[in-house]
């Protein structure tokens, strides 16, 4: 991948997930409505504090990603957040998927663009 188009994007997913981290913490951006079954999940993910993880998680690998420091790490760990995401808004609130998968996508070309980085981890 050409470095000026990785550096975009690390740079896109990085502001992504730091907009979205910090907005979990400051409530800067109206929330969405939720209902139903995907409501019920959300409020045990907010009761039991998991959202602040996720939101701790997004903020500091947004700083890394926009850093360029210990961004494939970052990746990597943020792959999970992304994941769980899209299948959040697959299965119970299809309405926002799109930014979901945006972040997915985003999050896999990064991994792709940090892919010399995890050679020795992936050797057989």
């Amino acid at each position: 991948m050409n470095s000026k188009v990785f550096m975009v994007i690390r740079i896109l997913l990085g502001l992504f997930v730091l907009v979205f981290g910090l907005n979990k913490f400051l409530n800067f951006l109206p929330a969405p409505e939720v209902t139903g079954d995907a409501g019920a999940y959300f409020g045990a993910l907010v009761s039991s504090k998991t959202i602040t993880l996720v939101a701790l998680v997004e903020v500091l690998a947004g700083l890394a990603l926009l850093l360029n420091k210990f961004g494939a790490l970052m990746a990597l760990i943020l792959m999970s957040v992304s994941v769980c995401a899209v299948l959040f808004h697959a299965t119970l609130a299809p309405e926002g998927i799109g930014p979901a998968l945006g972040l997915l996508i985003f999050n896999v070309l990064t991994l792709i663009g940090y892919k010399d980085r995890y050679k020795d981890i992936l050797r057989a």
